[in-house]
């Protein structure tokens, strides 16, 4: 059960290589006095780490935990936006299964159409780039804070 005056925000978080094994969102819980849910996780080729999170706590305690997060040198954005894919532009070529981290993008065989899991997806936005005919777009959801 939710007190008042407890919010939850969803994060998106980068690592640097150098921070990726250190037991940083363990502090927001145990320093902060933050409640966390990892939605997505996931360690990059070139060994940096990328994390949507939720956290849930007061608003103080939930500022507080993000300076400590930029303090380790990670990189924090709200997650206020979505990937979606643009069917009419899709010509289901593959090029964003290469990047996608977290296997929401997915070559689907034997009819070689390319399928996109939106719960699978971290919004890491390394598809938006990669797809030529730029059908994997970032949409705003217009949904930063709730109760």
């Amino acid at each position: 059960m939710w007190r008042s005056g407890v919010y939850s925000k969803i994060l998106i978080l980068r690592f640097p290589k150098t921070e990726v094994h250190k037991p940083i969102v363990y502090h927001l819980a145990r320093d902060y006095d933050l409640v966390f849910n990892i939605l997505n996780a996931a360690v990059l080729p070139r060994k940096e780490g990328i994390m949507a999170l939720e956290l849930s706590g007061t608003k103080k305690n939930l500022s507080e935990g993000v300076q400590f997060l930029k303090a380790q040198g990670v990189k924090v954005k709200k997650a206020s936006q979505e990937i979606k894919r643009n069917l009419k532009k899709c010509t289901d070529c593959g090029a964003c299964t290469a990047v996608c981290p977290t296997g929401a993008l997915a070559v689907q065989r034997p009819d070689m159409n390319v399928i996109f899991d939106q719960k699978k997806c971290s919004l890491c936005e390394l598809c938006v780039p990669a797809c030529p005919p730029r059908a994997m777009e970032v949409r705003p959801t217009h949904q930063t804070f709730f109760e």
